[in-house]
């Protein structure tokens, strides 16, 4: 393959590309408002997150939790409530975390090397906050900037994940941002650009604003890159319990030293209540958590002593009166299909 000219390109590229986003890009609160805190946290609720799913988060999170002070005196179950539906909650207890570690730290952190240090910051994070806040010369590489990288440079590697795609393309990416005026502006456009130009399945080459750069483009194949290997797939099924009982739902508390949604609350899982068919299954959904695509079946099931026996015995369950449904955390998914189910 032979080398692409865009190292030598650079400054035509990001002075094409600091233009289109000047004119282009979308007016999101943190961005017409930009302070420290509110970076910090639209890089948090961003991770893994669509922005259209953050924006009412972010107001209300930010109505509620206007700063790193605040958000150190607020309970864990406040943060927690007011992050309920975006998934990942471990990105809302590491954000309260960094927020008592930045209060306690003198000199505060400036550079991407002060902020890897910090709770849930990983080198795409750090990079963010610190070329944004503080316009240091560091390049972010996440998926979306691995995708325009791969294009512009027509890369026909294949790539077993997108870590490693991301340590492939991170040289390239740091030289781009050295010639950039405004780090924290080009690395935005390259994320705007990711977003909403240089798409996944369907890139927009005509109206792209560095198409004269993109290799790819010139020999026809930009939706084919990145080349990154296919995820296993696993699949998995798991049976709910939906019971109500004297006006109350039985909830499980998910331990809090489980890896996943610790802490949260969803409906039983039907192997705690030794419940199996022929209950009545009355709903059937299904959700993504990182490689599985689980089923989960809703059952309804009468109540009985021996229920009362298993309830009793484990504490991760417990009664919720229904008209303080929302006073728990409920994971998404539950939350949404919960509405169904009363509704049957």
């Amino acid at each position: 393959m032979d080398p692409s000219p865009l190292p030598n390109q650079a400054p035509a590229f990001t002075k094409a590309l600091l233009a289109w986003y000047q004119e282009n890009y979308r007016p999101l609160p943190w961005r017409e408002t930009p302070s420290l805190y509110s970076t910090v946290v639209s890089e948090f609720m961003c991770q893994q997150t669509q922005i259209a799913t953050v924006l009412p988060y972010f107001d209300r999170w930010m109505k509620i939790l206007p700063s790193f002070e605040m958000l150190t005196i607020a309970s864990e179950s406040l943060v927690i409530k007011l992050w309920e539906g975006l998934g990942y909650y471990s990105r809302a207890r590491n954000l309260q975390k960094l927020a008592h570690q930045w209060m306690a730290a003198e000199p505060k952190p400036e550079t991407a090397a002060d902020w890897l240090a910090y709770p849930g910051v990983g080198p795409y994070t750090a990079a963010a906050i610190a070329s944004i806040t503080y316009e240091e010369h560091a390049a972010v590489v996440d998926g979306n900037v691995v995708r325009i990288l791969a294009r512009l440079t027509n890369d026909q590697r294949e790539f077993s994940d997108n870590g490693k795609a991301v340590k492939a393309f991170t040289t390239l990416a740091g030289l781009l941002i050295t010639h950039a005026e405004r780090p924290g502006d080009h690395n935005q456009a390259m994320m705007e650009l990711g977003a909403t130009i240089c798409s996944k399945a369907n890139p927009q080459c005509l109206i792209c604003p560095v198409k004269d750069f993109c290799e790819g483009q010139r020999v026809g194949n930009p939706a084919q890159l990145p080349r990154l290997a296919k995820r296993q797939i696993i699949q998995k099924r798991i049976d709910r319990v939906f019971l109500i009982h004297g006006g109350r739902l039985l909830i499980h508390r998910i331990p809090t030293t489980a890896k996943r949604l610790a802490g949260l609350c969803e409906l039983p899982p039907g192997d705690l209540l030794e419940v199996s068919f022929p209950a009545e299954l009355i709903l059937t959904r299904r959700r993504g958590i990182a490689n599985e695509r689980i089923e989960e079946r809703f059952l309804r099931i009468d109540w009985n002593s021996k229920l009362h026996s298993l309830i009793t015995k484990d504490e991760t369950l417990f009664w919720q009166p229904l008209n303080q449904l929302n006073d728990i955390t409920l994971t998404g998914p539950h939350r949404k299909w919960l509405a169904e189910l009363m509704a049957l």
